[in-house]
């Protein structure tokens, strides 16, 4: 069943398999596994939390995924697969799922995994006192007071999750939510030891502190310069998991990544240099790599009082988007294979009839000069420029895009910007305080729907970092949850995005990077890049 199925799935059960090995990669006719089981890639930041329940980061799910594992997987092409749970059956018009634990599931410690471990988790998440960047989340699966515990109006034990019995969770939703399983391999939703977590606090994520029930374990960790995880004995599929050790390697400078690489230090590392690509895919084909992901870049508009007042000007917003020449930043700056993007959420999107805004249809000239009309209309220009903050995360490749779209800015409308770069952390302070702007933003679905994107942009999302607020789209994306088909919603968001201009569309991704070609099982046809480790193997050269 493709995930795509099971996003619409109506069907009153929905039984995935048990097969121990049924979804891991394992040596192919000819090939010999290498004598050393060791995979190492690059981090561009360290990472903010081990803690899953606290993530909010993109390398964070990678490797969490590694260290917890939530009710269901992904494969390689992005179809559920069994985790924890060995299945689930819906009933009620999908407001209600019973998930089957396995028995065989066990905690690095040895005890065994069960229902209660996910009801404490998922508790944890919605409690106010956790404070998890991603509680919204959990209140988006519309799972039975989940909005009120988060408003604190009631308890976290009143949340519609049970443990029937240690190996039946039952979830009781308020709204039909046909895709909640897929929702369920986002970090946020794995299970936590309350044990462990209850005797050590904050720093139950440390190494020889931490209990996780992933394929992996927590080894070392030495903040800002790397952390290994290891095999983790107790897991349930152990004997299927080739890998025995893996190495997140923190590395901000891409180009010093990518020397690390071809010197072999390195089995993988993303993104490339920007504009190297070809040359890249010229000299290692079997090494460079350019495929769709489920990810947006764009730049999000500060719309409180702290911000410049000229950004509360829809024009100047929609200037300042129409300036941004994006196929001079796909083709020019970033060569590899990223698409131009005019909306919000990427046009691949499972089940998404994306609608075609207006301004995508006109020249780049035509976008100019309607750029310039609406600046001076607005009362600036070259004439009375404005002068703006920027802000961006370090990185190499966000400096050069950054760079460009303020060159764009001044030459066509006058438009100062001081441009300014913060380590991943403190970043993410500055753009959650509003002391920006323009900021840097990117999104990859946390599932593989159109409501993982548009729901950034409702007035009370924690990620709505630009705090842009309008009660219809608000409207328009709570009813899309009970919607048999919640598309003609998402296009309306998507048009009514394009008339407020609260962020600046710029490209949607491709997964670009350099994998060792002894690396086998890498899921290139999951395009939210979700990777296990231990779907990986490495061959003999």
């Amino acid at each position: 069943m493709t995930l795509n199925t099971v996003l619409r799935a109506t069907a009153a059960t929905l039984v995935l398999g048990t097969g121990a090995a049924a979804f891991a990669a394992d040596p192919q006719p000819g090939e010999t596994l290498a004598d050393s089981q060791t995979f190492a890639y690059r981090l561009l930041d360290e990472v903010p939390t081990m803690d899953p329940q606290l993530n909010e980061d993109v390398s964070g799910s990678n490797v969490q995924r590694d260290l917890f594992e939530g009710l269901m997987n992904q494969d390689a092409e992005g179809n559920l697969v069994p985790g924890v749970a060995t299945g689930y059956t819906t009933s009620d018009e999908n407001r209600t799922y019973v998930f089957t634990l396995r028995e065989d599931a066990k905690w690095s410690n040895g005890e065994p995994v069960t229902a209660g471990d996910f009801v404490y988790a998922w508790r944890r998440a919605i409690d106010p006192a956790t404070a998890s960047p991603y509680a919204w989340f959990v209140e988006m699966t519309t799972m039975a007071n989940a909005s009120k515990i988060l408003a604190g109006e009631l308890p976290p034990e009143e949340l519609g999750v049970e443990a029937v019995d240690d190996h039946t969770l039952k979830v009781t939703l308020e709204e039909s939510i046909p895709y909640f399983a897929a929702m369920t391999t986002t970090s946020t939703l794995f299970p936590a030891p309350q044990a462990v977590i209850e005797e050590y606090g904050s720093e139950w994520t440390r190494p020889g502190n931490i209990v996780s029930n992933g394929a992996y374990v927590l080894s070392e960790h030495v903040p800002n310069e790397y952390h290994k995880r290891v095999k983790n004995p107790e897991y349930w599929d152990a004997d299927n998991v080739h890998i025995t050790e893996v190495t997140g390697l923190v590395i901000n400078d891409v180009n010093q990544a990518l020397t690390r690489y071809l010197a072999g230090e390195l089995d993988m590392i993303e993104p490339l240099p920007v504009g190297q690509f070809p040359e890249l895919k010229e000299k290692y084909p079997d090494q460079a790599t350019s495929v769709p992901r489920l990810c947006n870049y764009y730049y999000t508009f500060n719309m409180t009082d702290t911000a410049n007042p000229a950004i509360a000007d829809e024009r100047v917003r929609r200037a300042m988007s129409y300036a941004i020449d994006r196929d001079v930043i796909v083709n020019a700056v970033l060569k590899g294979g990223q698409a131009p993007a005019y909306i919000f959420t990427p046009p691949f999107t499972a089940g998404f009839d994306a609608p075609a805004p207006a301004y995508e249809g006109m020249t780049q000239k035509e976008r100019d000069a309607e750029a310039v009309r609406l600046i001076e209309e607005a009362g600036y220009g070259k004439d009375n420029p404005l002068t703006l903050r920027l802000i961006y995360n370090t990185d190499e490749n966000h400096k050069k895009i950054a760079t460009v779209m303020a060159q764009m800015w001044k030459q066509k409308l006058g438009i100062s910007v001081t441009m300014q770069n913060f380590e991943w952390k403190t970043f993410l302070e500055i753009r959650k305080n509003q002391e920006f702007d323009v900021a840097r933003g990117a999104w990859c679905g946390d599932y593989n729907e159109a409501s993982t994107f548009l729901q950034l942009m409702v007035s009370d999302n924690s990620q709505n970092d630009g705090r842009y607020a309008n009660e219809q789209v608000d409207a328009l994306m709570l009813e899309s949850k009970t919607m048999e088909d919640p598309n003609p919603n998402y296009a309306e968001v998507e048009t009514i995005l394009e008339e407020d201009v609260p962020v600046i569309p710029v490209y949607h991704y491709a997964n670009v990077f350099m994998l060792n070609s002894a690396i086998k099982g890498w899921p290139y046809e999951n395009v939210e890049n979700n990777w296990y480790s231990k779907d990986f193997y490495k061959v003999a050269e």
